[in-house]
């Protein structure tokens, strides 16, 4: 049964890194689940007490980054709340009609037109819809380096 659950950990930590790429599945979530799964059938004992708190805070900045990096990113480059909240709707949206470039062009024409229509600025519409691209971009990066590190460092510590 240990063994299993040792997989179903491994497992876990896998499909978060696909999980850190595809919008919608929580890839830093599924991390710290599987951190938190191998410790706990490993009876609390690996990984030990400092490197599961790492690992757990790794996890939890993968999260934010997920949740925030594309408004923090819009808001920076003069999206307003309504724009960004519009943004990620439409983004959502799009994910089931056009996968994960349906969420760019969902998020970036979204932040286009409505800050277009705020301000009638064409050159400030443009730059905080790219400044809210390169956000997400830069957050499916940033999810990606952190959550593959969660999965060698946890092999790491299984195998040695």
């Amino acid at each position: 049964m240990v063994e299993l659950l040792a997989i179903a950990a491994f497992v876990l930590l896998v499909v978060a890194v696909a999980g850190s790429v595809v919008p919608l599945l929580p890839g830093a979530l599924l991390s710290i689940a599987g951190v938190l799964l191998y410790w706990w059938q490993s009876g609390y004992a690996e990984p030990g007490p400092i490197l599961l708190v790492v690992l757990v805070i790794v996890g939890l900045i993968g999260v934010l980054a997920d949740y925030f990096a594309g408004a923090v990113s819009a808001r920076a480059g003069g999206a307003s709340t309504v724009t960004t909240v519009l943004a990620a709707v439409v983004g959502i949206v799009l994910f089931f009609v056009a996968g994960p470039l349906g969420v760019i062009v969902g998020v970036m024409g979204t932040v286009f037109v409505v800050e277009f229509y705020r301000h009638q600025d064409p050159e400030q519409s443009l730059r905080t819809a790219i400044y809210a691209a390169i956000g997400m971009l830069a957050s499916t990066v940033i999810q990606a380096l952190l959550t593959v590190t969660m999965l060698v460092t946890m092999v790491l510590v299984h195998f040695l």
